[in-house]
């Protein structure tokens, strides 16, 4: 089972970006399906976007246009670029490979 961490979350302000990343501590490369989902308080858990082992993407219909999610199979690492943030976008962000959940990084939109 592998062990995911994300970094890059922080604090911006409304249309600034921020990039997530998702260090894997085994290679990535036979993983199918990865992903990143968030969370607010109260609220359930929900998809941002995925990406399969060859490169096929698929984003919920708020983040489309606006975010990008990649992975590099060589260094272990899935990505998610976040541009155009909007207040909305605030929330802890997960990784996610199946089976296994990073800790969250905290996303802050100001407006």
């Amino acid at each position: 089972q592998v062990q995911l961490v994300e970094s890059g979350g922080g604090l911006v302000q409304a249309g600034g970006s921020l990039r997530l990343s998702c260090a894997v501590s085994g290679s990535i490369f036979s993983i199918n399906v990865m992903g990143w989902y968030r969370q607010v308080p109260g609220k359930q858990r929900e998809l941002v976007a995925t990406i399969s082992r060859v490169g096929n993407t698929r984003y919920a219909d708020a983040v489309k246009g606006r975010f990008t999610i990649s992975r590099d199979n060589v260094k272990n690492t899935m990505y998610l670029q976040m541009n155009s943030l909007k207040s909305e976008d605030t929330a802890v962000y997960y990784c996610y490979a199946t089976p296994s959940w990073g800790q969250g990084t905290q996303v802050t939109v100001s407006s």
